[in-house]
């Protein structure tokens, strides 16, 4: 049987990566955009909505315009889990732990 405190060693260890990763997340950006810029979001590591810009072309047409928005906010979001499903995989296997557990 492993040591048991070998074991918490690492779990502890884990968690400091993880918190510290989740930490950088919150400082770290992504852009999408839509409508050929049209429609411009910034989102964190941590899925938060930093900005939204419009250029005021496009606002004549408003059901095109929610349709950007969302379009830009969801390719957002995407792009933000994404950037956080790397670092922590990268936690992960400096961890020896299998893909995809964390």
């Amino acid at each position: 049987m492993k040591d048991p405190m070998k074991m918490m060693r690492q779990v502890q260890q884990m968690q400091e990566k993880m918190n510290k990763v989740q930490a950088e997340l919150e400082h770290e950006t992504v852009e999408a955009s839509s409508g050929g810029g049209a429609v411009r979001v910034v989102v964190t590591g941590s899925q938060k909505v930093l900005s939204v810009v419009i250029d005021p072309a496009a606002a004549s047409d408003t059901e095109m315009l929610q349709d950007l928005v969302v379009a830009a906010v969801n390719e957002a979001m995407e792009l933000s889990k994404q950037l956080a499903a790397s670092k922590m995989q990268a936690v992960a296997s400096g961890l020896g732990l299998p893909p995809g557990l964390i």
